[in-house]
């Protein structure tokens, strides 16, 4: 009988699995694919989830944090005017291929029970939970489901989603000589695409590595080659770069309310809820959440309190907590979606008054 079960081994995932483990927690942790690997993600960390991925890499991986390229400014390509913001404090571009790694063999050296290759099949239970899965059946008084946006194991989607059609998320990483120290955003009708820059550990000495990660309607592009083609200042800039990496894509793309807990199981990560990518915020809401649910289960662990009002703290605090972040990328999503002849006008007042730029960039945060 484990204290703590959690599924999916990403950020979110090995978040609360380290924070609980390190909190005395007996702690198993289930991840159905293997690391290292590349997935769908803009790679951006912004700087309110720093400390907490510090704290978590601790002397073992610091330099991980150390050596990522600093983001001090954000660029948006849109209607064929470019947007500029600051980005203070600067985020930080880490490669999932590094972090995911880093965070797994954390985990393990945490006393985390870590297991690559199992998928979980079914659940039973509203605690203590039967955890059936392709390696055998496991029994654990908590659980937190980690496995992402779109697995067997998450809510069926419900509430808001983007209108018209299907949509997919494509990266891959590409050389790119001297590539400047900003998030860029190019937006078009069906789309859009970041690029920023990115080094991998095994090759930092290497300079000159974006990561291009789109989203995309299904009907206006299917590879990277088609997304950059959508847009003339990113179809120039990419003309000449060398690709780095396989690319990678995932389906479909869907939105909804943040769904943080559900019958006693604790949800975080894409999980809980899908954050529009632009925003940036992917992986600190992952780590964030996945934190928030290990500490609201410590009472719970230490037998201070009932399973299901550690369940409801977490959802309190994860409403109040990062439920603002969903809402304010959800009105500016909505806003980049109006028709042109609406948005133009909209976009003249970012352009013309740059305080409001860097409040809309706050708010998502």
């Amino acid at each position: 009988m484990y204290d703590l079960t959690i599924i999916g081994g990403g950020p979110a995932g090995t978040s609360a699995a380290i924070t609980a483990a390190r909190g005395g927690a007996a702690v198993l942790l289930l991840e159905r694919g293997r690391f290292p690997r590349h997935k769908v993600c803009g790679e951006f960390v912004s700087a309110e989830s720093l400390s907490l991925l510090g704290g978590l890499l601790g002397s073992r991986h610091g330099d991980l944090l150390r050596a990522a390229v600093q983001i001090p400014r954000a660029r948006v390509f849109v209607d064929g005017r470019t947007l500029e913001t600051s980005v203070d404090p600067p985020a930080a571009s880490i490669a999932r291929l590094d972090l995911d790694a880093a965070l797994w063999e954390l985990a393990a050296e945490s006393g985390v029970e870590a297991r690559q290759s199992t998928t979980v099949q079914r659940i039973t239970g509203r605690g203590p939970f039967r955890v059936a899965t392709s390696e055998g059946d496991f029994e654990s008084r908590a659980l937190i489901n980690a496995s992402g946006r779109w697995s067997n194991l998450s809510p069926p989607p419900g509430g808001e989603s983007v209108p018209r059609g299907k949509w997919l998320g494509l990266k891959a990483h590409f050389g790119e000589p001297s590539p400047p120290a900003s998030v860029d955003l190019y937006f078009f009708e069906g789309g859009y695409c970041g690029v920023q820059p990115v080094e991998l550990r095994s090759r930092a000495s290497l300079p000159g590595r974006v990561n291009a990660c789109a989203m995309v309607r299904a009907d206006v592009a299917s590879t990277l080659s088609e997304v950059f083609a959508q847009h003339p200042a990113l179809y120039q800039r990419s003309r000449h770069w060398q690709p780095l990496s396989e690319p990678v894509s995932t389906a479909p793309l869907i939105f909804r309310h943040p769904q943080p807990e559900r019958e006693n199981i604790l949800l975080t990560g894409d999980a809980a809820g899908f954050v529009d990518p632009f925003v940036g915020d992917g992986i600190s809401l992952a780590l964030r959440s996945g934190a928030l649910a290990a500490e609201s289960l410590a009472p719970f662990v230490r037998g201070g309190t009932l399973l299901g009002q550690s369940a409801t703290e977490y959802r309190r605090n994860y409403k109040r907590q990062l439920g603002p972040i969903f809402r304010a990328s959800s009105k500016i999503r909505r806003m980049l979606l109006l028709p042109r002849s609406v948005r133009v006008p909209m976009l003249f007042l970012l352009e013309s008054v740059p305080a409001v730029t860097r409040y809309l960039v706050r708010r998502t945060r």
